[in-house]
């Protein structure tokens, strides 16, 4: 009788969901396991463009404009291997969208006011993309829709986007995964210490980094290397008190705004100004306002220090070798930058890559083939494709199945100086394999020169070192509009404001300070502080 009873059954939803799909065009259904009521249901809402759009969509990504000389980020050996395989397949035109990584807002911003932006808007920072979405420039999203088109990609993060994508109670963010590796890392002339009598791993504070300076300048050998600091704002993180307290952390810590008028912001004004009027950094730091300006000086031997994200294929090691034969390079010690009594705080990563949304422009067409384009390149063979270029070209394979580049090649797939990151890095911000030991492997097969392996397992030493300091920025759950209204052009004064105090002699150095943080908060930062405030009383922010 049971069993008469669950054939009855089957046999009633088998006919409701033919009944349900009779109404529907036939492009408009995939066909499943009739017994998955969840996925017929799915299939019924969302047209089915496994075999192509019936019509050309056009899909635009945006992708960063930096890598090597003669390389064309909207049209090389990966954007036409991605045409030809995904698009064609696919009836999509694929459009790379060039964005400044160092102007990136900047871009996004006037292509967003022109109505020429990408469908896809990216950013890394949360407060950042948040200020996007305040501009009401994102749609919201339908989560089953992304499950739909992109099942790859949505099991591996739908925890991490229903976690953090909601904002105001609105679908609106997705990631890229972050699993916890890093390769941002600052290197010394080893050679220049060692000349002075010193050691690298002696330098364990800010006050004997500054000694070692000192003794650089007076052997009349070189200086630090120093930049411009715009932008991004971390440079008080090892000046700041430790253990923190969560709620003054949540108030001043933030990428986009400097906290000016904090003691920490101070303290490292003043170790700043004495570098500068000390000749113990570049008399000309302030011209050095992106990595290659900062490279430059430290390949041409004259900056003893430089910080880059460290990849295989980085040709910073040879360049400085060709003008400085006897040059020997290692990790500066993160804790050369602490002044003694403090700890290396760091900015910790969120649990999350790129942050995406979709521009509120892109059509419900163009939308699916984002979602397909995701998909697509969270496949295995594609992402390992983009990730290394072609076998017996670009790398070979070792006995663990590990790509080994060739950093000599230079034809048609060469990668770009990054690996290719800017194309692959909407679903990941790392490669990964197997077990986490095969991925560290491969990670220091692909962040290490030949001959400098030793640079990458004592990037990651220190990293460990390290780790029990590492504080995420405040995530706060609300659009904080007096942050988007005024940090642009806050960012522009702190320049004004910072260079000022460096460059000012010593001796006004109070009075400047002092007159420099009225002119601040008097800008917008009071209001900036007021907001926070009232969204931290409220518990209206997380810390990680």
């Amino acid at each position: 009788m049971m069993r008469i009873w669950k054939m009855i059954a089957r046999f009633m939803i088998t006919a409701v969901i033919f009944i349900l799909l009779a109404g529907c065009r036939n492009e408009d259904i995939t066909v499943y396991n009739l017994s998955d009521t969840h996925n017929v249901n799915v299939a019924v809402k969302y047209p089915d463009y496994s075999s192509g759009f019936p019509e050309k969509v056009t899909l635009e990504i945006p992708v960063y404009e930096r890598a090597f000389e003669g390389w064309n980020v909207t049209d090389n050996y990966y954007t036409r291997w991605i045409q030809k395989e995904f698009g064609d397949t696919y009836n999509i035109e694929v459009r790379y969208i060039p964005i400044s990584r160092v102007n990136e807002v900047k871009n996004y911003e006037q292509l967003l006011a022109s109505g020429k932006a990408p469908d896809l808007i990216v950013h890394y920072d949360m407060p950042q993309a948040l200020a996007y979405y305040g501009e009401g420039v994102m749609q919201e999203l339908d989560w089953e829709e992304a499950e739909f088109y992109a099942p790859t990609y949505w099991n591996k993060m739908s925890g991490t986007i229903k976690q953090y994508g909601r904002i105001n109670g609105e679908n609106i963010f997705f990631f890229a995964d972050r699993p916890g590796y890093g390769n941002y890392v600052n290197i010394i002339r080893k050679d220049w210490v060692e000349k002075v009598g010193m050691k690298v791993e002696n330098l364990i504070s800010l006050e004997k980094f500054n000694e070692m300076l000192v003794k650089w300048k007076e052997a009349e050998i070189g200086f630090a290397g120093s930049a411009l600091t715009r932008n991004v704002f971390t440079y008080s993180a090892p000046f700041r008190d430790w253990p923190i307290n969560p709620k003054e952390h949540a108030l001043y810590a933030d990428l986009s705004v400097a906290d000016f008028t904090t003691s920490a912001s101070e303290a490292w004004l003043r170790n700043l100004s004495y570098q500068y009027h000390n000749g113990l950094i570049d008399k000309e730091f302030y011209l050095r306002d992106d990595e290659n300006k900062a490279k430059a000086e430290f390949v041409a031997g004259k900056a003893g220090t430089f910080g880059m994200y460290l990849t295989s294929n980085t040709d910073v090691f040879e360049a400085t070798l060709m003008n400085n034969p006897e040059a020997e390079f290692a990790v500066l010690p993160p804790t050369s930058a602490v002044p003694e009594g403090k700890v290396p705080l760091g900015r910790a990563d969120w649990p999350f890559g790129f942050i995406m949304g979709i521009n509120n422009a892109t059509s419900s067409e163009e939308r699916a083939a984002l979602w397909m384009y995701l998909e697509w390149i969270s496949q295995p063979d594609h992402l390992f494709l983009l990730q290394n270029g072609i076998e017996g070209q670009n790398y070979s394979l070792d006995a663990d199945g590990l790509p080994h580049k060739d950093p000599n090649y230079k034809g048609e797939s060469q990668l770009s100086q990054n690996n290719n990151k800017d194309y692959w890095a909407l679903v990941t911000e790392t490669p990964l394999f197997r077990t986490p030991e095969l991925t560290l492997k491969a990670n220091m097969i692909n962040w290490s020169p030949a001959g400098y392996e030793y640079i990458v397992k004592d990037m990651l030493k220190y990293q460990k070192e390290v780790m029990a300091y590492g504080i995420t920025d405040p995530l706060f759950s609300v659009v904080l509009t007096k942050v988007n209204e005024y940090k642009t052009d806050l960012s522009h004064l702190f320049q004004e404001l910072y260079l000022d105090i460096i460059l000012a002699p010593e001796e006004q150095f109070e009075a400047k300070y002092e007159a420099a943080i009225i002119k601040y908060l008097e800008a917008g930062y009071q209001e900036i502080l007021d907001e926070k405030q009232q969204a931290i009383n409220a518990g209206q922010y997380k810390i990680y």
